[in-house]
Parts: C-alpha cells; structure tokens; sequence
C-alpha cells in the first residue's frame, strides 16, 4: 500500500485577537491531522519571503489573511479561508472588496461560520463550518472560580455598553470579569455612565488559547452578546462549553446545535433571572455543561472538523 503524503501546510495568523485564538484550533487541526504546518505570525514576523520558499500544499487563513498572501505572492497552490466575519464588510479587511472575486476561483475554499450567510452566497467551493476548538486546550482545569459572570469582547455600541454596566449594577452581590483589549477597555470607559464600574470589572486582554482557557474556568457563567452574522455562534461558545462551564447566549437560530441545552436569554431582565437560577441551582447547571460539552466535543473539534477541511479542498 502506498504511503500517504503527508500536506505541508502554510497557515497564517492574523492580527486580531479574536482571529488569532481561531486559528489557533484551526493549526491545531492540521497538525491533529498529521500535517506538517509552518506558521506565519503577521504581528511578529518579518522576513515572509524566505517563509515562501517553502514547498506547501495549501495556504490555510482566517478571513482573507490568506488568500491576500497567496494572490500578492503570485502562489500556485489552493487556499483555505475560515471566515467568522461577514464576508463583504469591513470586519473581515478594510480591502475585502479587492478579494472578494478571487473566492470565485476553483483552488480557493472558503468556509463560513454562519449558516444563513453560507445559503447566501453563491461561491462554487463555498461551505458552512461552525467554529470548532483543540479540546486538549479548552478542558476543565477543575478548579474553584473566582468570578460568578464574564464576558469577553468589545462594548463598542451604546446598546452593549449600557447593557453591561446595568448588568453590574443589578448584581451587586456577583464577581464580574470583563476581558478586552486596552484600546477597547480605554474606549469604554471614556464612553461610560460610571467608568468606576468599568475600572473594576477590567481584567485585562487574553491574545492566547491557554489564558482564555484558564480565564473560562476562573468563572461560572459565560454570557454571550453575539455581534455578527444572522445565526452563528460565535467562538466564545464554543470556549465555554469544552471548559466545562455554562454558556448564556443571546438567541441565536444555531443554539439548535447543542439539542435545546443551552440557555439563552430573551432580554436583560431574563439574563438576570437566568445567572441567579442557574448559580443556585447546581444540579441544572451541571446537566446543561455536561450535555453541552459531550455534543461540542463529538461535533465541534479541532481533529474532526479540519478532517472535514482536507476532505473537502481533497475531492
């Protein structure tokens, strides 16, 4: 029997924070997979053309990160593009319009989180994948959290702004975590009714897989304030539940995914009476981590799903 050829990969890590912990499970795949990966750090290095001497199968990147490299490059090898970001704005690259048409051609794939916006477009190699994470990374670190909430992400909008410092107020009683980068955290607290508020539930920003992780299990409730596509979860979810630690999300169509066992709330008031029920009720909240975790780790791996990747960008 003839050996398999084992896929060299050429994977690029982004700048943004957030797509940086996504690709992170993404390399983690590829690498699960038996793939030789050499990464491309866009925030530390420098010298990518003697990266690109390399002999590579496939460029793999997050958003456009990749496609953009292997167009300006002049790169004869197909590419994999994960988007967690609305295609046509300006969240997945200020030059998007510029690349958008490459996603036409028949060695680039693309693979989208959000299945109402995948149904929307008509790219011939186009295919749905919600997020998935490196289960050997997010795991029960099984220890006693500090915190009651956390809440990780931007408060760039009045609506989410106020809606968090409302939340500290009417919990008085609870640990609030809240995790950003300076620039956002400084933004907030310019912008906030009580930037005492702000000052004390800031913990700093987590740009790695290791800190979000312990950082998850340093709290009981994770809740969600998903900002973009129409249906998708973002990659919080998917942090959380692998934790072992209860997500709240706003609602979202793709909550389908975890079989009716993930909490969600409808407005502010039915958040609170959710984080107060589900930290008194220990039994409920360990039925709802155990289930939402069996169903992420069977569904939503790292392993399983890149698999998917090279089968599809294979056939």
């Amino acid at each position: 029997m003839q050996k398999k050829k084992t896929k060299n990969i050429l994977a690029i890590l982004p700048v943004s924070i957030g797509g940086r912990l996504t690709t992170s499970s993404i390399i983690d795949g590829f690498r699960q997979n038996k793939c030789n990966v050499t990464v491309y750090d866009e925030l530390f290095d420098t010298d990518l053309k003697t990266i690109l001497k390399g002999e590579f199968d496939y460029i793999a990147g997050y958003d456009f990160s990749g496609l953009k490299i292997k167009i300006n490059n002049g790169l004869d090898i197909p590419s994999i593009n994960y988007f967690s970001d609305d295609i046509r704005s300006n969240t997945s690259g200020k030059d998007w319009e510029r690349y958008i048409l490459y996603l036409e051609d028949d060695d680039n794939y693309t693979f989208y989180w959000d299945k109402q916006l995948t149904e929307y477009e008509t790219f011939k190699n186009i295919h749905y994948l919600p997020h998935f994470v490196n289960f050997s990374v997010y795991k029960n670190l099984k220890i006693e959290p500090q915190f009651d909430i956390m809440f990780a992400g931007r408060l760039d909008t009045d609506y989410r702004l106020n809606f968090f410092e409302e939340l500290v107020m009417k919990l008085p009683h609870l640990k609030i975590a809240w995790y950003a980068i300076d620039k956002h955290y400084q933004d907030a607290r310019k912008r906030a009714k009580y930037p005492e508020i702000i000052d004390l539930t800031y913990m700093g920003f987590i740009d790695n897989e290791e800190d979000m992780a312990k950082a998850i299990n340093n709290t009981k409730i994770v809740f969600n304030m998903n900002s973009q596509g129409i249906s998708s979860l973002n990659y919080r979810t998917l942090q959380t539940v692998a934790c072992k630690r209860l997500m709240i999300s706003d609602f979202r169509e793709e909550l389908a995914l975890f079989d009716g066992y993930m909490p969600f709330y409808e407005d502010f008031s039915d958040l609170i009476f959710k984080i107060e029920s589900f930290l008194y009720d220990k039994e409920a909240y360990k039925m709802i981590t155990e289930n939402c975790y069996k169903i992420a780790k069977q569904n939503h791996n790292s392993k399983d799903c890149v698999r998917y990747i090279l089968k599809t960008v294979k056939s």
